[in-house]
């Protein structure tokens, strides 16, 4: 008995996902449970102080032109995290491992301490660049305001029982992320879409700072999840 009401007790309790704003993330799009949608693109950047002020100031003029011909929101986000290492230095143990020579195998060795003690006194950071670009449905004035208020009522209903009316959604976000890769390219940045592995551990990092500098996100096509 006491094994059941504890196991009833745990069940009670709400999950994660129950605090996070997101349903689902699909096709390269994150869901929200209002039913909007998001695709983050992410994006290089540019040493503005290098530039001459002709330069300077043809940036600048391009990023207002870029500002002013959008009708849509977006958001622009930059995230500082610590250099994660490991990666690399895995790939150094492993050609350590490898390595025939003695004396080549010592210096691997001795620069991967190297490595090691730089990033860990240095404390590196890395900066990312992402420009979120959004969908409401309550937007598309194409729609009567009744039939656009129905679908965020009951985003549930329209997006995981209706295939097709998200396939809809989905062609609306990719003309606004076309326009805006356009934008940004013209202005002489590098530009890609985050895609649904990508997505799910760009939440992930961002969610659990810590667990995630420990323990990378695998495959998610492999991971099992719990229904909620």
């Amino acid at each position: 008995m006491k094994n059941k009401k504890a196991a009833k007790k745990i069940a009670s309790k709400p999950n994660t996902q129950t605090y996070l704003d997101i349903a689902e993330i699909r096709d390269e799009v994150v869901v929200l449970k209002d039913g909007t949608l998001r695709a983050v693109l992410i994006t290089s950047s540019i040493n503005f102080s290098l530039k001459s002020e002709d330069e300077q100031n043809g940036t600048i003029s391009a990023y207002v032109g870029f500002l002013n011909s959008l009708d849509f929101p977006v958001q622009i986000c930059v995230q500082s995290r610590r250099l994660q290492i490991k990666p690399y230095l895995e790939k150094l143990i492993a050609q350590e491992k490898k390595q025939t020579n003695e004396l080549l195998r010592v210096q691997t060795a001795d620069y991967r301490s190297f490595i090691e003690e730089l990033v860990d006194i240095g404390k590196i950071m890395t900066k990312k660049y992402y420009v979120i670009v959004s969908y409401d449905p309550l937007s598309n004035k194409k729609k009567s305001f009744w039939a656009r208020f129905k679908e965020v009522i009951k985003p549930a209903l329209t997006l995981r029982l209706k295939d097709d009316r998200f396939k809809q959604r989905k062609e609306d976000l990719d003309l606004r992320v076309r326009q805006v890769s356009s934008g940004l390219e013209g202005i002489g940045l590098q530009v890609a879409q985050l895609d649904t592995q990508s997505l799910i551990e760009l939440y992930y990092n961002t969610y659990n700072p810590d667990i995630s500098f420990a323990e990378q996100l695998g495959d998610v096509d492999k991971l099992q999840l719990e229904e909620m």
